[in-house]
């Protein structure tokens, strides 16, 4: 049962520095989030707390509350491990782990988890994943191969399959595309469409077009200026944010008048 995302009075730091400030969004399950604004406002710090990944910084913390599908990743007690089981996470750069086979990267995320996995599981786990990253057929018959022997885009397909080989409920993605050529972007965007059927999703995007290509609703983030935290300005359906945005500071962004 998925009851998607709900962060309320989130403020993230580095250290005394205030990054991010007072976040408060409902994301619904199993629906395509963009967050977009200039650089610089937040929007990956933003994204790697739903995960707990910007923790793994020295000193970075974070004060509120994100409720995942009716439990706060905050709470005392909860294991930053265990969310991101729950939380995956595909980065901008296609980032397989070089040394690895094709199939030893699907299960990456399964063995780190110290999972035990039969032979013919893990066969089935590696084929299932491939085909969710619409990656199967061009890679069954070298699953040996090492994962850097990929294209870009395939290599960003493959990561895609590794998130997902953990069975996580949301899938964050840093920029996906941002390294790509526009076959293999159109290939990931085709690719999250398909996705939305069973994860909620969540990208950061500096693609104006590709968040209102691939979305459903739409985060804007802005800065005030150089050492003042970021702050999420907006947040509707994706249309009326590139048609009739509410804030003149959004539609100004939108509308390439900065940024």
């Amino acid at each position: 049962m998925q009851e998607g995302i709900q962060v309320s009075n989130l403020n993230i730091y580095y250290g005394d520095f205030l990054a991010v400030e007072n976040v408060n969004v409902g994301i619904e399950p199993r629906s395509i989030t963009a967050l977009i604004g200039p650089s610089g406002c937040g929007k990956s710090t933003f994204l790697r707390s739903l995960n707990r990944m910007h923790e793994v910084i020295p000193g970075a913390y974070s004060k509120g509350s994100v409720i995942i599908d009716g439990e706060d990743i905050y709470a005392e007690g909860v294991d930053p491990v265990r969310v991101r089981e729950h939380v995956g996470m595909v980065f901008q750069r296609p980032n397989p782990f070089p040394t690895m086979s094709i199939a030893d990267n699907v299960l990456a995320g399964l063995k780190l988890n110290n999972r035990k996995i039969s032979k013919s599981d893990a066969e089935q786990v590696v084929e299932e994943s491939l085909r969710g990253a619409n990656l199967w057929d061009e890679v069954k018959d070298r699953l040996d191969r090492p994962g850097s022997s990929l294209s870009g885009g395939q290599q960003q397909r493959l990561c895609i399959a590794r998130a997902i080989a953990v069975k996580p409920n949301v899938l964050l993605m840093d920029e996906p595309c941002s390294a790509l050529d526009p076959i293999s972007t159109l290939a990931i965007e085709d690719l999250m469409q398909e996705l939305q059927k069973d994860y909620t999703i969540v990208i950061v995007t500096h693609n104006m077009q590709q968040a209102a290509r691939v979305s459903n609703k739409t985060g804007f983030f802005n800065i005030e200026g150089t050492g003042k935290p970021g702050h999420l300005v907006e947040y509707d359906d994706t249309e009326k944010m590139f048609s009739n945005p509410s804030k003149k500071e959004t539609e100004d962004y939108v509308s390439g008048r900065f940024g």
